[in-house]
């Protein structure tokens, strides 16, 4: 397996096609800003291949018996055990986030193809009541080939939370995986291949974005969409969809508030939050982000914090005593720095941090404190190392504060009172809600948003029966 992506291809039916005259995607170490290879981009010949092959794959995969898929999808679970190292040391080298969190994610991809393993078995539908000698039963069946796009933030668990439900269900599908990031998803294909999945039901293309997303789209063969990404994104991607009336999935932005009161357990709160916010340089598109303290509790609160995040230690995500990484690519500082001196200009206080680094894209941990509502970080998703802080009152405050914008993914609440918690788990408008904890992505747990934060699930049953329609079957 390399550790570069100077050899990396697209892989359509039962082969891995190299660059052979085509245009092609620059890929950069974020550490240093210098390119480490090059990966090719699909052409409209090689996207017709790829449905072709989708089509025919399907009606022979949705027919394999669920031991058989089973047992493939475990064994993929086995293989990216076996070459989490490797596969690890890539992903490091591609986005940037520290090795010990690159294992984290391969770890829990594996995971995604276990649980689903067994998730297919679980396809059990229903039987309805009926008199003597009828029968009406509900059956789930496959959707149908699936388009499946994912960011370069988690390209490897993303991709897996929508390969392993979707290949569970009896689906073919066409991944796209990030340009930044081809060689840790293309040991993820190799993997799935290797556990010997049948020549056209999971394919692998890289390209132009708004070329391939039109392409395949377009297509009669694609019967839905699942889709992480940014909101602008997820529309456009709507529209396409629509004039085939696919099916879709989508994962959006976020701008996870967090409301800490002021009986919580302060320094482990402390800890575990300066944890998550900067876990792959706030790159999350659960990232708490929007951070509300109750007054009595506030200047103990952004002191702790500052003093956690200066502590920090930002290098090569290679080495071993690093804690935060570079950012993904060139766009990200200058998008980060532009939120951050706009929110200085309206009054807020830099803490820790505020400022770029001279080599690679690295942006220093970073906290604002007393960040006003019109600042433009507490509207837009940073999706970067910054901690935008502001103090409220009472609760009914918080809960207005959480709920303000368009956006509803992830929302966490640090409390003791248990009557609290229940209180604003039911108020806050939000897919998923963390209470004292993080613990929100998991295999056997629904993920996805409400409002603009997009609709639909990954993971659990639901991420399951998403790449399914009913069927009633009625018998007299």
């Amino acid at each position: 397996m390399s550790d570069s992506a100077a050899d990396l291809g697209l892989f359509i039916g039962q082969s891995w096609r190299m660059g052979e005259g085509r245009d092609a995607h620059v890929v950069v170490d974020p550490s240093s800003g210098e390119a480490i290879g090059t990966v090719p981009l699909a052409t409209a010949a090689d996207l017709d291949e790829a449905l072709e092959g989708a089509a025919r794959a399907f009606p022979v995969w949705r027919s394999t018996d669920v031991d058989t898929r089973g047992a493939i999808l475990r064994r993929t679970a086995a293989l990216l055990r076996e070459r989490a190292e490797a596969i690890a040391t890539i992903l490091t080298r591609e986005q940037g986030k520290p090795l010990a969190e690159a294992r984290g994610e391969l770890a829990g991809s594996a995971q995604m193809f276990d649980f689903f393993a067994e998730e297919a078995r679980r396809n059990y539908g229903r039987v309805l009541v009926r008199p003597t000698g009828q029968r009406s039963i509900v059956v789930n069946e496959p959707v149908g080939p699936v388009a499946a796009f994912s960011p370069w933030n988690f390209p490897v668990y993303l991709m897996a939370k929508k390969l392993a439900p979707a290949l569970a269900a009896g689906c073919s599908v066409i991944a796209k995986p990030p340009e930044e990031t081809p060689g840790c998803t293309a040991a993820l294909m190799q993997c799935l291949i290797d556990a010997g999945l049948p020549a056209g039901v999971c394919q692998s293309v890289h390209g132009v974005p708004d070329m391939v997303s039109r392409h395949l789209l377009a297509s009669p063969v694609i019967r839905k969409l699942s889709f992480t990404g940014s909101v602008p994104v997820g529309r456009h991607l709507m529209h396409l969809a629509a004039d085939g009336l696919k099916r879709v999935t989508m994962e959006l932005g976020g701008h996870a508030p967090v409301l800490v009161f002021d009986d919580c357990d302060l320094e482990a709160t402390l800890d575990m939050l300066v944890a998550q916010k900067f876990r792959n340089a706030g790159q999350v598109c659960v990232s708490p982000t929007r951070f509300y303290v109750q007054e009595s509790l506030y200047e103990r609160f952004v002191a702790g914090f500052a003093a956690r995040t200066a502590a920090l230690k930002v290098g090569n995500g290679l080495l071993p005593d690093t804690q935060m990484g570079p950012l993904a690519n060139r766009r990200r500082p200058d998008a980060v720095a532009a939120l951050v001196e706009d929110a200085k200009a309206r009054g807020a206080r830099v803490l820790a941090g505020g400022a770029r680094e001279a080599q690679g894209y690295f942006f220093r941990p970073t906290v604002l404190a007393d960040v006003p509502d019109d600042a433009a970080i507490m509207k837009n998703e940073p999706f970067g190392p910054v901690a935008a802080i502001k103090p409220f009152a009472q609760e009914d405050d918080a809960i207005e504060a959480a709920n303000r914008l368009p956006y509803g993914l992830a929302a966490f609440v640090f409390t003791e009172n248990g009557r609290r918690a229940n209180r604003l788990a039911d108020a806050i408008e939000a897919g998923m809600v963390g209470i004292n904890n993080f613990a929100i992505s998991t295999a056997d747990a629904p993920f996805g948003g409400v409002k603009d934060s997009g609709f639909g699930s990954e993971g659990g049953s639901e991420g399951f029966l998403s790449y399914c329609h009913t069927k009633a079957i009625h018998q007299a």
